[in-house]
Order: C-alpha cells, then structure tokens, then sequence
C-alpha cells in the first residue's frame, strides 16, 4: 500500500510510481515542479476530484479568479492554508 510518506519520498525520483491514479499522478508532477504537466493531466477531465486539484494548481500559480471557478465547480471552500498544506490534504483524499 502507498503511503502519504512513500508518494511523497517517490517525488525524487525521474518517473511516478506505476498505477497512480490521474489525481496522484498530476500532483506527483506538480511537487516534482511540473505545473504544466500536472494541469495538463487534469485540464480535460469534469469530475468533482479534477476540479478540486485544478481549483489547488490555478491558486498555485495565483490565478485567484480561475482557482475560485475550479473550487465552485469541485463544490470546496476555497483553502485558506499553505500551498503544501493543500497539496498534502489532496494527497492523503486520493490515497485512501
């Protein structure tokens, strides 16, 4: 089973762990500081889960007004806390 500890040690490694879900995988290459790659894994998906991780990456990249689109869609609070913290609570949502 993949912990919160091994996802997060496996991102010092060149490629993902095999069989993460789309979720995991967009957020692996998002703390690997891929940003491109981690929306663009989500971008074209309509689920509550997509939304709430693009809600996340347009707050990362300060686009405040798209981020609050994307929590509006995924039905979240915007996050009020750190960055890390929420790239950490999505993890642990799409782990267990």
């Amino acid at each position: 089973m993949l912990t919160f500890e091994k996802f997060s040690s496996s991102t010092a490694l060149a490629v993902p762990p095999i069989d993460l879900s789309i979720w995991l995988e967009s957020l692996w290459w998002d703390k690997k500081g891929d940003w491109q790659k981690a929306h663009d894994l989500i971008d074209h998906l309509q689920d509550a889960q997509s939304a709430h991780i693009h809600a996340y990456l347009h707050r990362k990249e300060k686009d405040l007004w798209n981020a609050r689109y994307w929590y509006n869609r995924a039905k979240k609070e915007e996050f009020r806390g750190s960055l890390d913290d929420e790239w950490e609570e999505l993890v642990k949502i799409h782990l267990f």
